[in-house]
């Protein structure tokens, strides 16, 4: 887990500061066995608040699984229902993989659109995370597909009017 602002420099709010027009990010990374990225998740939070990365543990994160995250003092509230973890940066060392998928949310965002609005932060991180999920899959994408397909009702372009 970690955290992160989407957003031009600032006059006076450096940083992940509270204040600014910065966009704030939480986000969750699976990891395999051999350390590979299995799942990425990210959601838009308000501020920096202990009670703001509730959210993203309810919809996204077994309460049995061991969660590790930086120092941040929002994540202590919620060590009461999850397994968590707390361990120092170092500068972004301690936390590689996770710190390399941020680098390439922002580098995406960056590059790709020319602007981040309020509106649109939750559609640029859910097209992010669902590449990166999907692209984890790739044995077994079509076979999933085939498999919805045959097991959904039959739908009618007549319903779909």
């Amino acid at each position: 887990m970690d955290e992160f602002v989407v957003g031009d420099q600032e006059v006076g709010h450096t940083g992940s500061s509270c204040g600014g027009k910065k966009k704030k990010v939480i986000c969750a990374l699976e990891l395999s066995g051999a350390g590979k990225v299995r799942r990425f998740y990210a959601s838009k939070i308000n501020d920096f608040l202990a009670k703001s990365p509730r959210l993203i543990f309810e919809r996204h994160i077994d309460k049995a699984a061991q969660v590790i995250t930086d120092e941040w003092k929002g994540y202590r509230p919620i060590g009461k229902d999850y397994a968590i973890k707390q361990a120092p940066s170092e500068l972004g060392l301690n936390f590689k993989a996770i710190h390399t998928m941020i680098h390439q949310v922002k580098s995406e965002i960056r590059t790709t659109y020319s602007w981040v609005g309020k509106r649109h932060i939750d559609r640029y991180r859910s097209e992010f995370s669902y590449r990166i999920n999907r692209s984890q899959n790739k044995e077994t994408i079509f076979h999933d597909l085939i498999n919805r397909m045959v097991n959904n009702d039959r739908l009618y372009i007549s319903n779909m009017i």
